[in-house]
């Protein structure tokens, strides 16, 4: 039996008129924004995104769907009928996005700095507190891989450490980031700020 499709919705704290929605799968191999339905055409899943009254912006990375909003519609009413549509294109099966549309990755030395950037002003200096820190493994196709060490390592409120602070973070300086892996070996720490979670 087929899983059943799991979608979180998180409006932007910074603009309202965007929404984040994070898919338990992958919508698109690597990142794509439509600024209009004419640069979605094509792409079954920007169109009938673009067909709601009052979306002007799709972008699509990974597993990650934001959409922009004009008007006056709710976004719990809009983010139904965003969620209907992401349910039924998956379940339909065949190309959410075209590879026509797919932007080439940025450069991994220049996405690599953007990310360090992120990590050394705003990610770090709020780990440390933990004796913890977080830094870059490796940068492949927009996806990034980190590492945690020090109190991070090991540490049982990690995964929601990387993905409600450090992720979210990232995503919002850097949308067009693909995925986010954590590559640490949490059952290795020598030290954790916190018991492994069982």
């Amino acid at each position: 039996m087929e899983q059943p499709i799991k979608i979180a919705a998180e409006v932007d704290k910074f603009d309202i008129g965007a929404c984040k929605f994070t898919v338990d799968r992958p919508l698109f191999s690597g990142y794509v924004n439509f600024e209009n339905p004419a640069q979605g055409k094509g792409s079954p899943l920007a169109e009938a995104l673009f067909g709601l009254t009052g979306v002007d912006g799709v972008t699509v990375a990974g597993n990650i769907l934001t959409v922009h909003k004009t008007g006056t519609e709710e976004w719990p009413v809009v983010g139904r009928k965003i969620g209907a549509i992401i349910r039924e294109r998956l379940q339909a099966g065949g190309t959410l996005i075209s590879d026509k549309h797919k932007q080439p990755p940025i450069a991994p030395e220049k996405l690599k700095a953007k990310v360090q950037e992120v990590l050394d002003t705003s990610i770090n200096p709020a780990v440390a507190s933990h004796g913890g820190y977080i830094e870059i493994l490796d940068i492949i196709e927009n996806n990034v891989y980190l590492r945690m060490g020090g109190g991070c390592q090991g540490c049982g409120a990690a995964s929601v450490t990387l993905k409600q602070g450090v992720e979210g973070l990232i995503r919002e300086r850097i949308p067009e980031v693909a995925n986010i892996y954590d590559t640490t070996d949490h059952a290795a720490g020598t030290n954790p700020y916190y018991a492994p979670a069982k």
